[in-house]
């Protein structure tokens, strides 16, 4: 079933596309598709290079008559999101995705697709190995870890490039270029906690949050979706409240880049007030679906009988974190005044797990603006530090400021209008493209970015849309024949 997207056009870029969901890729594990790209570029006998931190550069000369043109970087990341459905069995780091083509869009069985970035990097694998395309002088770059770190990013030297230009193809939707991008930083919360013994005579269930529809915690917070980090919290300190509800485990969300959807909780209530506990459940399970009906029509609550645990978390700790979890921002938090429907600031409470006698926490604050940033860097400390909480933030990457005197841009604009018969939209982009940190390391570098239309990326909901992939390479081509001389 998977092989039908090969017969799709562009065939080559499909092919190419293909060709990646078949070696595994999540971030952090790239070691298979860094090996591949490496024998890609070198089987074509082009320059190949694979820096300290595992990015990967492929230099192609320019065809003939194309040769005094500006230097091309041509770049995007090689990792992709590792999401599933609950009911899926399957394993990231050897198993291929399952691609399949659905009414005009081609997405995946029961996992992200990938095409967010493996579309744009299966472009630049079609110009590296086309024989019959204008274009000038081309630096392929392929980052690594994009993700969850940006380490490929933040890694790269001031050295291995000699481009004027960068076309950064991680956007996702056709008809629009990107000239700036939100930076972030993560929040990573730690609260220790005694393990005590069960109550006698409590009984102990699995709480489930689930059926929601998650995506890109940039993208898609605007759409305001469920958290179920968030929401089965709300649950759990009115239960704990009412019902005498003590934790024995939470595991809930698995990456800071995307919206939860599934949180899971061990959880024991005392055998006499069972009654009242699951009529409870019920009442929250009708609530969450009233309250998120038109964009998370699926949502559920449910209590299940479980296996008494080992032990709870002692009452002082679990009230500490109950309130800090119900009282930290999630979500938008204040929208551009500057760009209309842009949001400027955001935040996604994305993982809440137990570790042995702990409970870690993990979010990523985004913002277009540096001192927003710190704003929301301080609303956090001042919920969770008051209360013993432990708070560390790292892994701060910058925003794309943009340039609307970009030259690239304006080539772009004009290029799209005499083939589409219209001007693209200028936009920014609430999420954390890679253009901020290449432009720190090479500030002179003209920066745009640019996409085929994708939806519900870093969610098993993943698809990128057919008909926009061929204008985006038809996009592509036509811009590679426009670039300026030197």
């Amino acid at each position: 079933m998977s092989k039908e997207i090969t017969n799709l056009d562009p065939k080559k870029l499909w092919e190419n596309f293909y060709k990646l969901t078949q070696i595994p890729r999540p971030s952090k594990k790239e070691g298979k598709i860094i090996q591949f790209m490496r024998e890609f570029g070198e089987n074509l006998g082009l320059e190949t290079i694979v820096d300290e931190v595992g990015n990967v550069i492929i230099m192609k000369p320019a065809t003939s008559g194309m040769e005094n043109r500006k230097t091309v970087v041509l770049q995007g990341h090689l990792d992709m999101v590792p999401q599933k459905n609950s009911d899926k069995t399957f394993d990231f780091e050897i198993d291929p995705i399952e691609p399949f083509v659905e009414d005009g869009w081609v997405t995946a069985d029961g996992t992200t697709l990938g095409a967010d970035n493996g579309i744009g990097v299966a472009a630049a694998m079609s110009i590296l190995e086309s024989d019959d395309l204008q274009h000038g002088p081309i630096e392929a770059l392929f980052t690594i870890d994009e993700e969850t770190g940006m380490t490929g990013a933040f890694g790269l030297k001031a050295d291995v490039l000699d481009g004027d230009i960068l076309i950064n193809m991680d956007s996702e939707d056709e008809g629009e270029l990107y000239v700036g991008c939100a930076g972030g930083t993560n929040g990573n919360m730690k609260i220790s906690f005694i393990e005590e013994n069960v109550p006698d005579g409590h009984k102990a269930f699995k709480l489930e949050l689930s059926g929601l529809k998650g995506g890109h915690s940039g993208i898609d917070i605007p759409l305001e979706k469920g958290n179920s980090n968030k929401l089965l919290n709300r649950y759990m300190w009115h239960a704990a409240k009412k019902h005498g509800l003590r934790i024995g485990e939470i595991d809930g969300g698995s990456l800071r880049n995307a919206i939860p959807r599934e949180s899971f909780a061990i959880v024991t209530v005392p055998a006499a007030g069972e009654k009242e506990f699951l009529e409870c459940v019920k009442e929250y399970d009708k609530i969450f679906k009233n309250e998120f009906l038109s964009i998370d029509p699926g949502i559920k609550l449910e209590a299940k009988p479980a296996e008494i645990p080992e032990s709870v978390m002692d009452k002082v700790s679990q009230d500490k974190l109950l309130n800090a979890v119900y009282a930290c921002p999630n979500g938008v938090v204040r929208m551009s005044t500057d760009m209309e429907g842009l949001v400027e600031t955001s935040t996604n409470l994305a993982v809440i797990k137990t570790e042995g006698n702990e409970v870690k926490i993990q979010c990523l604050m985004r913002s277009s603006v540096d001192t927003a940033k710190e704003d929301l860097k301080n609303m956090f400390t001042s919920v969770f530090e008051p209360v013993g909480i432990d708070i560390v933030f790292e892994g701060e990457y910058p925003g794309w400021k943009p340039n609307m005197d970009s030259a690239i841009l304006k080539t772009m604009q004009d290029v799209y209008n005499k083939k589409f018969g219209k001007i693209p939209e200028i936009k920014a982009i609430h999420a954390g493209l890679e253009c901020g940190l290449l432009g720190g390391v090479y500030p002179n570098m003209d920066m745009i970015s640019f996409g085929p239309t994708i939806r519900y990326p870093h969610s098993p909901d993943e698809k990128v849309n057919i008909e926009t992939v061929s204008k985006f390479w038809e996009f592509l081509l036509e811009t590679l024949k426009a670039i300026p001389v030197k």
